[in-house]
């Protein structure tokens, strides 16, 4: 009798809980210099040796570690990506989205199908926004996690649409300024405008100090008005957050802060009106926008629905850009 797939489906979380462990221990980062035992590794880790030990092996089997001895082990090339800081690394991106609050949210599922409330409000008591606002730590995950995201996809948004045109760019949510920094440093005819709530500014200073001479950063909440002067308002991986109304609203907001000649770039997967097993990304992405944001993923209907009666026209999409499949859509004042 062949395996079914399904058993693979049914036990993933298993996987993901050895590698938020591992994360969560640095034990990348202990193996950075080279291969230890597990002794070694449970001593700079704080952990108990025939345990790890066992983490170990299973992380040998997913192909993060490599058993070089029987206790004798090293990183491979993937399993780089688990140490602190290094280019590639998804270390806060694992302990976001396998972290206990996430983990949670995606727990109550099936309540939010029943109700259509979002989970994370549900069993936090709060919006996922307000709640990182009271939870410094994990707001630094979460702001680390995104710019990973954001330097993984920034060199195909770059690529496919011509920033040098733009006098000055304002990044709208752009954090710490991963993709406005890439966009500079790509492009040093043109100026950069940062705005987001000072929480997520905080690291921003370090990101953007290489271009520092031609980035302000501007503290700001999308939701009550958008900083006038720019030539390009860029939105990545914002407007997919909120729903339909609170979407609209940010997006009224930006028209009104625009200048004629002014364009909007909204940075963001597009649902494929039918679905098919290669497309398990952006579906999981849309199931992520459910129960923690209340938010969506929009097929390209919907995305132009959304901007003509938020009062853009224009509208224009790019074709799918690697390794994520995010589209460039423009548009401008109507």
């Amino acid at each position: 009798m062949s395996r079914s797939p399904l058993l693979d489906l049914v036990f993933g979380y298993m996987p993901a809980q050895m590698l938020h462990a591992a994360a969560e221990l640095r034990v990348a980062d202990a193996l950075a210099d080279g291969p230890r035992t597990s002794a070694e590794l449970a001593e700079e880790t704080g952990t108990h040796a025939p345990s790890l030990y066992r983490l170990l092996r299973g992380l040998t089997a997913l192909g993060v570690v490599d058993q070089k001895e029987r206790d004798l082990f090293a990183l491979t090339a993937e399993g780089q990506r688990l140490r602190t800081g290094v280019p590639g690394s998804i270390r806060s991106l694992i302990l976001l989205f396998c972290g206990p609050d996430v983990w949670r949210t995606w727990g109550d599922m099936t309540e939010t199908l029943r109700t259509g409330e979002y989970a994370w409000k549900r069993v936090t008591g709060r919006t996922s926004f307000e709640f990182f606002e009271s939870h410094a730590e994990l707001a630094a995950t979460f702001n680390e996690a995104m710019s990973e995201h954001t330097r993984a996809v920034a060199p195909g948004i770059i690529e496919a649409h011509d920033f040098a045109r733009y006098g000055t760019v304002a990044d709208l949510g752009g954090g710490d300024g991963t993709l406005l920094a890439a966009i500079l440093r790509a492009n040093p005819g043109v100026r950069g405008m940062l705005v987001d709530l000072p929480s997520g500014l905080k690291a921003a200073p370090e990101r953007l100090a290489d271009v520092a001479d031609r980035a302000e950063i501007v503290p700001g909440d999308f939701f009550e008005s958008v900083p006038a002067g720019a030539d390009a308002y860029v939105l990545k991986s914002v407007i997919h957050d909120w729903d339909d109304e609170k979407a609209a609203e940010i997006l009224r907001n930006c028209r009104a802060a625009m200048d004629p000649g002014a364009r909007l770039l909204v940075l963001e997967q597009v649902m494929p009106e039918i679905v098919t097993p290669e497309m398990e990304g952006i579906v999981r992405n849309d199931l992520n926008m459910l129960v923690s944001t209340g938010g969506r993923e929009r097929t390209e209907g919907e995305f132009r629905n959304l901007l003509e009666g938020a009062g853009f026209t224009g509208v224009t999409l790019t074709g799918p850009l690697p390794p994520s499949a995010y589209r460039v859509i423009e548009a401008r004042p109507a």
